[in-house]
C-alpha cells in the first residue's frame, strides 16, 4: 500500500531546469519536493507527495479533507497503542 500526503507548494525553485523542485508545507513541516511532472503548478497550490514527488494537483477542499483523515487515523493509532 501506498501513502500520499497533500502539501501546499510555497515556492518552486526555477533555477533547476530538471528536475523542478518546489518548497511544500505539509502542516509546518516544509520539504523540496519534485514537481518534474506537474507542467502546471503554482505557488499556493496542493499536491499529492508521494515519496517526494509530486503526483498531482488536488483542489485545496479535497487536500484539507485528506489531512483530516491522516489526522483521525493518528488519533485512532494513537488511542489504541494505550
Amino acid at each position: 500500500m501506498c501513502l500520499a500526503v497533500p502539501g501546499k507548494v510555497q515556492k518552486i525553485d526555477n533555477t533547476n531546469t530538471s528536475p523542478r523542485m518546489a518548497e511544500v508545507n505539509f502542516d509546518g513541516l516544509i520539504k523540496q519536493v519534485c514537481v518534474e511532472f506537474i507542467n502546471d503548478i503554482k505557488v499556493g497550490e496542493y499536491v499529492m507527495v508521494h515519496v517526494g514527488y509530486a503526483l498531482n494537483k488536488v483542489d485545496e477542499k479535497e487536500a484539507l479533507n485528506q489531512l483530516k483523515a491522516i489526522s483521525e487515523a493518528e488519533e485512532i493509532i494513537r488511542k489504541n497503542m494505550k
